[in-house]
C-alpha cells in the first residue's frame, strides 16, 4: 500500500486504485503527477464537484461497479480510493456468497 504522502509513480507506489485514478487525473484535468497523494484534497488538484462526480463515473466503468447514491464526503483523494476500494470488496464479498449459494455450500 501507498503511504499518504507517497507521490504516485514512484518505487513506493502500487495501488492499483491510486494509479488508475491518478493516470486520469494527470490525462483528463492536468493535476500534476507528483501533487497526488493520498492526503491530496480534490479542491487543491482543481477537481470541482462536478469533475468528482466524472472521477467516479470513470471509476464505476474502470472497475465494473456500482457506487452507492447515498451522500459521501469525498474531500481527498484517499477518500475517493478507500470509496472505490470498499464497494470492490464488498462486490467481492457478496459475489463468493453468492457463489457458495449456488453450490449450497454453507456462507
Amino acid at each position: 500500500m501507498t503511504s499518504p504522502d507517497t507521490p504516485l509513480g514512484s518505487p513506493a507506489g502500487g495501488d492499483p486504485t491510486f494509479d488508475t485514478l491518478k493516470t486520469v487525473l494527470v490525462r483528463d484535468y492536468r493535476v500534476a503527477p507528483e501533487s497526488v497523494t493520498l492526503d491530496t484534497s480534490l479542491g487543491d488538484m482543481g477537481i470541482d464537484s462536478l469533475a468528482t462526480v466524472e472521477l467516479l463515473w470513470f471509476a464505476e466503468d474502470e472497475f465494473k461497479i456500482q457506487l452507492p447514491t447515498d451522500h459521501v464526503d469525498l474531500r481527498t483523494m484517499g477518500d475517493v480510493v478507500r470509496h472505490i476500494d470498499a464497494t470492490v470488496a464488498a462486490k467481492a464479498l457478496l459475489g463468493a456468497e453468492a457463489a457458495k449459494a449456488d453450490t449450497g455450500l454453507p456462507a
